[in-house]
């Protein structure tokens, strides 16, 4: 019959549409509810317009600090942030039609609208109810949200979310980001180089906060270099929003500070796409956090049949944890049990610049845990490739186990940090030591040297510095 389908996955973001097309060369039918473009907030309004943004702050950059040094004699340098903004809406159009082919090639049929839970594994769309012969998948992501309890509702003029501000015409003069994770550093590093006097704000004793400290104050650094202020540490303990302008009132360290701007930015967390889904009726529960409550091993919900994957599902709220979900989701509906999915092991990006990556465990994290560590570093000033790009900013960090020489931790902040972690992602997989990451032969000369150099440094024989 037409509404009916093996599995039907509500949601069409990176976590739905990979389990859509695993499921079909599983062998199963397949169908994707959506009420927006496909991609979702990823493709859309999320990591690729911002990336698009991020290249164009790091060209500017490059111009601005580095030509003369290089040899390149240019003009003035003028930024237009409406030019960069349209071609990163293209950028992210290109990739929302790519979704859209490979749904067509796949066969995956695409019903458009908000799909509602009913029991018995059946979606209603509308007036129309899809059923599933064997699962329904919940991916239906998250969206930003403001802080209205101390005066910060998004109105989307004054105060404004990473929506907003992947369409502006232009950048504001003055711009206070309220959340210093990635977010809210990716932005401060695009508006930044856009000209906008940037005020970076985190309550949370440094930016970054689920990085290891080390990376956060390399990035700190770096950003006040740049005259971007960083105020970590921080409370916001009054808001007052006007028509053109923002007025924070702040405390940081014991003193009062005001901050005034054009624009205020929220970045400071993200709110879960569960409401009017049904859910409760269809008996899917949520944890005291409003996340769905699923099984860890299996991401089946508390409703026999249903599964939820992607940010609905949990931390971390990454786009590449989603995708591994809907794999993992897809084969174990198909029958083919999948390898267990090892959370500890999800790498973590930021990619402003410079860029931080890391995965594993930081230095205190392992400390707490009572590990017996060795911690290993090599920074990017020693680095030959680096200085020929002149991009020595940052490190590579590398926690190893003294007893058996496990990778813990691994920490890089640097010039294509994004690229080269996954190296260390690979060994961490494989249960690699750091002696085996030594022996890989690294060519000469790359970024990817750090890597090896810092493996060498956890164990006494760094040959570089």
């Amino acid at each position: 019959m037409a509404n009916q389908f093996d599995v039907i996955i509500v949601g069409g973001g990176p976590a739905g549409y990979v389990c859509a097309i695993r499921c079909v060369q599983l062998g199963l039918t397949t169908a994707v509810v959506e009420r927006d473009k496909l991609g979702g907030v990823c493709v859309n309004i999320g990591c690729i317009p911002t990336k698009a943004l991020l290249h164009s702050a790091y060209v500017a950059n490059v111009i601005r600090h580095d030509a003369k040094e290089l040899g390149l004699t240019t003009g003035e340098l003028k930024t237009d942030y409406g030019t960069a903004m349209r071609r990163s809406r293209k950028v992210s159009e290109q990739n929302s039609k790519g979704v859209e082919f490979l749904m067509k090639k796949h066969k995956i049929t695409v019903i458009r609208g908000a799909g509602k839970l009913l029991a018995g594994k059946r979606v209603q769309v509308g007036s129309d109810v899809h059923t599933a012969g064997k699962a329904v998948v919940l991916a239906t992501g998250s969206r930003v949200k403001g802080l209205p309890q101390i005066g910060l509702e998004l109105n989307k003029t004054t105060v404004i979310s990473s929506d907003e501000a992947l369409f502006l015409e232009q950048a504001p003069g003055s711009l206070a980001i309220v959340g210093g994770g990635a977010v809210g550093s990716e932005f401060a590093d695009i508006f930044n180089a856009f000209g906008s006097k940037v005020t970076l704000i985190e309550v949370l004793p440094r930016i970054l906060p689920v990085e290891d400290a080390e990376a956060s104050d390399a990035l700190t650094k770096s950003f006040k270099k740049r005259g971007i202020v960083v105020h970590s540490g921080a409370n916001i303990t009054r808001a007052t929003v006007g028509k053109d302008r923002v007025t924070l009132e702040v405390e940081v360290g014991g003193k009062a500070e005001k901050v005034e701007a054009e624009r205020v930015l929220m970045a400071a967390g993200r709110a879960l796409n569960t409401e009017d889904m049904g859910l409760a009726e269809a008996g899917v529960q949520l944890t005291d956090r409003g996340f769905v409550k699923v099984n860890p091993a299996t991401l089946e919900t508390t409703s026999p049949g249903v599964y939820s994957i992607g940010d609905v599902a949990g931390p971390p709220m990454l786009a590449h944890k989603g995708y591994r979900e809907g794999v993992h989701v897809a084969e174990l509906v198909a029958g083919h049990p999948p390898r267990p999915i090892d959370y500890t092991n999800v790498p973590s990006v930021t990619y402003c610049h410079p860029e931080v990556a890391s995965v594993g465990l930081t230095e205190e994290q392992a400390k707490e845990q009572g590990l017996a560590i060795q911690v290993g570093r090599f920074p990017f000033s020693a680095n030959g490739r680096a200085r020929t790009s002149n991009e020595t900013e940052g490190l590579v960090k590398i926690i190893r186990d003294t007893r058996y020489g496990e990778i813990v931790g691994a920490h890089i902040v640097g010039s294509h940090a994004s690229e080269m972690i996954h190296e260390l992602v690979v060994a961490r997989t494989n249960e690699y030591t750091v002696e085996e990451v030594d022996l890989a032969i690294h060519a000469h000369p790359t970024l990817s040297e750090a890597i090896a150099e810092a493996a060498l440094d956890s164990m006494g024989r760094v040959i570089h510095i």
